[in-house]
């Protein structure tokens, strides 16, 4: 594989969003053909390299993250592509990005709120593919099990309010990048709604997003709910995801699939 070429580093305070420290939404982090190269690559890997979950399948690359750390397995050529230009142009991560879930949510799936858990280094960077969704971020009261590599909190607790603290929302579009960090990270919990309806009332980022009226439903659409276009976005296709993150405590034995 030939040396990746160095990356300029972004000026990430002109990405920051809301006051919520630290959200971080760059729009077109990719271009339209590395979003085509890289469904390219998701879709030609073997079948059995999906994993089917209650409410989406994902793809796992990088190895088995357990309580221990990292029992590594060499990320392919095409992810070490878009994580060592992450590196590059954010400056966020210590070392490269090792591990990356490959998520894909159909309209009415999501993922119920929960925060990543300690083996990862505090940074996480998520790549949007295909298609539109709302991300929510809810502060918490956090539970953690050291037997999971997510920490899930009870739907009551996840409703709770702390001093000063409020819930917000994204509009992730293609080929976007959302990072968070700080106190994204480590006092809220983020989470994506099972459903074909997302509300647009706590989105903070529409202003960076200029193309999101190409995509939106109808107002016919929309009409037939009963809800304002302006404050709901119905979900018609498919959206693919790539979190990248760090595990910064690796095991020795490097095992290939």
């Amino acid at each position: 594989m030939e040396e990746p070429h160095e990356e300029k580093q972004l000026n990430l305070d002109e990405f920051v969003v809301g006051s919520l420290p630290t959200v971080i939404y760059i729009p077109n982090f990719i271009s339209d053909s590395e979003q085509a190269e890289l469904l390219h690559h998701i879709n030609q890997v073997p079948a059995l390299r999906w994993k089917s979950l209650k409410n989406r399948r994902l793809q796992n690359w990088g190895g088995v993250v357990h309580e221990k750390g990292l029992l590594p397995q060499e990320l392919p050529p095409w992810l070490q592509k878009i994580t060592h230009r992450i590196c590059q142009q954010t400056g966020l991560f210590p070392s490269a990005i090792n591990h990356v879930l490959i998520n894909e949510y159909l309209p009415h799936q999501g993922i119920m709120p929960h925060q990543d858990g300690p083996a990862y280094f505090p940074v996480v960077a998520i790549i949007s593919l295909m298609s539109p969704l709302v991300i929510d971020f809810t502060p918490h009261q956090r539970l953690r099990d050291p037997n999971l590599d997510e920490v899930i909190t009870k739907e009551s607790e996840a409703n709770e309010k702390n001093d000063g603290q409020k819930d917000c929302s994204l509009l992730l579009m293609p080929c976007s990048m959302v990072i968070f960090k700080d106190q994204a990270y480590s006092d809220y919990l983020h989470g994506i709604q099972d459903s074909e309806l997302h509300s647009l009332d706590k989105v903070i980022n529409i202003a960076k997003c200029p193309n999101f009226k190409q995509t939106n439903s109808s107002p016919e659409e929309l009409e037939l709910c009963g809800i304002e276009q302006n404050n709901v976005y119905k979900r018609t296709n498919t959206r693919v995801s790539l979190t990248c993150r760090l595990v910064l405590k690796v095991h020795k034995n490097l095992f290939k699939f």
